[in-house]
Parts: C-alpha cells; sequence; structure tokens
C-alpha cells in the first residue's frame, strides 16, 4: 500500500522550461538564416553609422576619419530643402497609409464574403500581380497611360473636346499619381495578411449571427471588423515606423525637374548627397535620423494604441 506525503501550499516545484534543441533542431534551423541575416546585414552595418559623426574620407577609412560630432545633422537640419523634403516624405507616407490600408481591408473583406471560388481566384491573381512588378515596368504601364502626346488617357480626353494634360509633369497630379499608383501596386499584397486574419475567425460566429437574422453587412459589422481589429493596429503600427521611407523606387522613377519641388523625399535627396557628390557622412546621418524617427514613432504610437485600444505590438 502506497502512501503521500501532502506538500504545504506554496513548495511545490515548477518544472522550467529549456530549450530543447535536440528535439527541435529543425525549427531552430529554420530560424537560423533570418538570424544571420539581420546579424549581417542590419545589426553589423551599425558599426559603420560612426561616419555619421565623422568627416568621412575613403581614404583614411572609418575608423580613421576625424569627427565633427554634429556637424553633419545640423548641415541638414539647417539646408534649405529640410522642411520641403520632410513634408512631401511625410506626406507621401500617411497618404499611402490612410488609402492604401483601408482599400487593402475593403479587398480582404469582399474576398473573404465572394462565394465563387473561381471568380476570387481570378480576382487574386490580378490584384496581387502589380506586386511583382518593377517600378520600371510600372512607370512603362504609367507612361502608356498617362503620356501627354500619346497616352491613352489623354487621347480619351482629347476625343471628348477637352484639353491634354501633364499628369507626370504636374505638381499639382504629380502626388495624386504617386498615391493611387503605389495604391494600385501594393493593395492585393497587402491584403493577404488580413485575409489569413480572416480566416482564423471561428465559422459559428457567422452562422450563429446567419441564425438570428443578421445581414452579410451586420456581419462584416460586427464579427469581421472586430475580428481583424488587431491586426489592423499591428499593420498600421509597423507602417508608422516607417513613416519617413515615402518609396524611393517608386518616387525615383517617377519624377523629374518640373515636379521636384512635390517629388524630392528624403531618399532620393540622399541618393544625390551620398551617391552622386560622394557625402557619405551627410547621407548617414540623414538615414540615422530616420531610423531614430521610426523608433520613437513606433514607441509613442504602440503606447496609445495599447491604451486607447487594448491592442499593441508588445
Amino acid at each position: 500500500m502506497s502512501s503521500t506525503v501532502a506538500q504545504p501550499a506554496g513548495t511545490m516545484k515548477v518544472k522550467r522550461k529549456t530549450l530543447n534543441l535536440k528535439r527541435y533542431w529543425t525549427l531552430y534551423l529554420m530560424v537560423l538564416a533570418p538570424v544571420i541575416y539581420f546579424l549581417v546585414f542590419r545589426y553589423m552595418p551599425l558599426v559603420n553609422a560612426q561616419i555619421a559623426f565623422k568627416d568621412f574620407s575613403p581614404l583614411d577609412g572609418v575608423w580613421h576619419s576625424p569627427w565633427v560630432g554634429f556637424k553633419n545633422f545640423l548641415e541638414f537640419f539647417n539646408s534649405i530643402y529640410f522642411w520641403e523634403l520632410m513634408r512631401n516624405t511625410i506626406g507621401y507616407s500617411l497618404a499611402k497609409l490612410f488609402i492604401g490600408l483601408p482599400l487593402a481591408v475593403i479587398l480582404a473583406l469582399a474576398l473573404s464574403e465572394t462565394a465563387a471560388k473561381a471568380f476570387k481566384g481570378v480576382v487574386q491573381t490580378m490584384t496581387y500581380l502589380p506586386h511583382f512588378l518593377s517600378w520600371v515596368i510600372m512607370y512603362g504601364v504609367l507612361l502608356a497611360l498617362l503620356s501627354e502626346g500619346d497616352g491613352w488617357v489623354n487621347m480619351i480626353i482629347k476625343a471628348a473636346g477637352g484639353e491634354t494634360k501633364s499628369f507626370l509633369g504636374s505638381p499639382n497630379w504629380f502626388p495624386v499619381i504617386v498615391v493611387l499608383s503605389d495604391a494600385w501596386k501594393e493593395t492585393g499584397w497587402s491584403a493577404i495578411i488580413f485575409l489569413a486574419a480572416l480566416a482564423g475567425i471561428d465559422p459559428a460566429l457567422y452562422e450563429a449571427a446567419e441564425v438570428e437574422g443578421a445581414t452579410r453587412l451586420q456581419r462584416i459589422k460586427y464579427i469581421s471588423l472586430p475580428g481583424i481589429a488587431d491586426v489592423i493596429v499591428v499593420v498600421t503600427l509597423l507602417r508608422l515606423g516607417t513613416v519617413l521611407d515615402a518609396g524611393f523606387h517608386q518616387l525615383f522613377m517617377l519624377y523629374s525637374m518640373p515636379v521636384m519641388s512635390v517629388g524630392d523625399i528624403l531618399d532620393t535627396w540622399v541618393y544625390r548627397q551620398g551617391i552622386l557628390d560622394f557625402r557619405f557622412s551627410l547621407a548617414t546621418a540623414v538615414g540615422l535620423f530616420k531610423g531614430v524617427i521610426g523608433l520613437l514613432m513606433v514607441l509613442v504610437f504602440n503606447r496609445l494604441a495599447k491604451k486607447f485600444s487594448g491592442s499593441s505590438l508588445y
């Protein structure tokens, strides 16, 4: 006959979880590749970010170039282009966020509610495809559509008796083209994460709502949108962290001298200063400034989101 001895309350031992490398070695191996990538291409280059505080010379190298403190930062802040660059960069980023994000959510909801699988597959393919096209190709498409001479849009305007417009060369039209072309290119791809979130909602909720007589719009309003609200918050926070990345490749391909006042952003300015004029220290200082602002944006808005909505990154 066996007997057991009762342990006093509060003395039970809790078994600690340890890394079982032998059992889950395949999973850790899969994680190894991205870890190495971030170490080599993201964290190790931070050592060279010190040239933002130096008067860098390729002959002297990173370690032997003379220190100049915050001279490069002050030069950028005092530049006549500073406020124009900040206005354009933040303006494009926020416009793309507040137009592209709702469109992605709407597309995901529409695809989720579509019963015809064949039609759904065609729409998904057509909306995903532009994401895989480079901005070089997209520029050719936009040129064929919006060219003042023989663009399709201007040909329609001319046939209707109107005057042709230089869409890509007009400071008034250029920002609109930038935001809408980005939405056209990225909306389908951005909708994937919301489709995945919608797929994780319990189907029983929809069935119960349908039994209670809820319409499709009511099911979307009271089940679908609340079900993906956390994902929307997280995506918004991540996008706010890159608010100073307005899309270098897009603007570099689309802008020209007539629209420089509304088309020049931080990244295109850094390209001209760092690559064309060989001012590596100044370009690095601007890049470091962008990183700090992005980090602060994530921290501040994550705190606000956690306080007011209960959803956050951490």
